[in-house]
């Protein structure tokens, strides 16, 4: 008992104060952290972190930094100085464990105490771990960040066939990368598709199709058993089918699990994501919530509360908060958009397709450029555009906006979506 309360005084002695403290160093919190300083924010600041790293993208990660063709200090947000230059102390290494909304602090894994006066929670998520036993930690791998994506690369240098588990965007944006090293591929997917959460079925089938035709191998409608090593040194998976695959390693990427047990113990409003209103103000008094854990009404999702998991969430999300604390607070209605780049493919999104009921193609896919839009209750609600930056810039015009199904014009490539507008 004396022991506990000597290391809790030890703890608040060494006490750290700020005006705002961001936890997370990811692209929403060092995006905070300069919304802030660009808004002429002149009270402390400082951003907490799990990872040893300042802030950097991850979209690269698996893309142009697992082939090889980014170097790390390129993935960096800021320069090295900026942090310093603009009075963000940084706190990294270690993941905060707990958040006292009412004493206004958080303490950190290593026994940190931190105060503040505003907390911004953009501390994202982990990778959702492959839920089979036993397999020998050294063959698995995921894609979130730097450290992880280091190691991958290590692994590779010794292996000639990976599986991979899940088929999202980050489990084909890795297949496309893995092929072009050479590696062999195969993914393994509990949907009877690709892409199944994020997209149509004809953006599905396309997708497969691209890979296929690049020599990727698909498991559709099937898990992992089992998974040992063989007596000759390599993988043996055995799949829910009953048959069995022989790899080098596996990359796992069937979602992440958003970090939000610190402030769910602090009383805070869950669903799914920490709930925030429109100025991404959680339920406990000065603390926000923003980017992949952050859980919101969104008109773009028909009212439907959403998490995105997107830079330009990341980003928009933090300029609300940024603001809102420097009091020009401006309900967050910003476009959602997204990108993925497969091979020669480029998808662009924008809009949210959540319960979407039509789709209609524009376009021939088998050309690789074509559009597919999505329509819920008759509005447009998202549009893919699969090498069609001129659809994917247009397309915010015709977002909540109805569109006739049954004009030919809709399907035909040729016409300007602005030509679709009805007066």
């Amino acid at each position: 008992m004396g022991t506990a309360r000597n290391a809790k005084d030890r703890a608040l002695s060494s006490l750290k104060e700020y005006d705002v403290v961001i936890v997370g160093a990811g692209q929403a919190g060092g995006q905070a952290a300069h919304a802030l300083r660009a808004g002429k924010f002149d009270g402390s600041i400082a951003l907490v972190g799990a990872e040893a790293h300042a802030p950097y993208e991850r979209p690269p990660l698996s893309k142009d930094y697992l082939l090889g063709e980014k170097s790390r200090d390129r993935l960096y947000l800021r320069a090295d100085t900026y942090w310093a230059d603009k009075d963000v102390a940084m706190h990294l290494g270690s993941p905060v464990t707990e958040v006292d909304p009412v004493g206004h602090r958080v303490t950190t894994a290593s026994g940190s105490v931190i105060s503040y006066k505003k907390l911004i929670w953009a501390a994202g998520g982990d990778p959702c771990p492959l839920p089979v036993k036993d397999v020998p930690p050294s063959r698995v791998h995921v894609i979130r960040t730097l450290d992880d994506i280091d190691r991958l690369n290590d692994a590779l240098t010794t292996a000639s066939c990976v599986h991979i588990v899940g088929a999202g965007y980050i489990g084909l944006e890795a297949a496309a990368v893995l092929r072009k090293l050479g590696k062999d591929v195969s993914v393994i997917e509990l949907s009877d598709r690709v892409l199944s959460r994020v997209s149509a079925p004809a953006m599905s089938a396309f997708f497969q199709r691209l890979h296929e035709n690049n020599r990727v191998t698909f498991r559709l409608g099937t898990v992992i058993d089992t998974a040992a090593e063989n007596s000759e040194g390599r993988l043996a998976l055995l799949l829910s089918d009953g048959t069995t695959e022989i790899c080098d390693l596996l990359i796992v990427g069937i979602g992440i699990i958003p970090s939000i047990a610190a402030l769910e113990s602090a009383g805070a409003e869950i669903d799914r994501g920490i709930v925030v209103n429109e100025f991404c103000r959680s339920t406990l008094e000065d603390i926000y919530a923003i980017g992949d854990c952050a859980a919101f009404h969104s008109s773009f999702a028909g009212g439907a509360r959403v998490r995105v998991e997107s830079v330009q969430n990341a980003n928009d999300q933090a300029k609300t908060v940024a603001l809102d604390i420097l009091g020009r607070g401006k309900p967050y209605a910003a476009f959602p958009w997204f990108w993925s780049d497969q091979y020669d493919i480029k998808l662009q999104t924008i809009g949210l397709n959540v319960g979407y009921d039509e789709t209609i193609t524009r376009g021939d896919p088998d050309t690789n450029s074509f559009s597919l839009i999505y329509l819920r209750d008759g509005m447009v609600c998202a549009i893919d555009a699969i090498n069609r930056p001129l659809d994917f810039a247009q397309g915010r015009m015709l977002l909540g906006k109805p569109v006739d199904k049954d004009d030919p014009r809709v399907a035909d490539i040729d016409v300007p979506f602005k030509d679709l507008l009805t007066s």
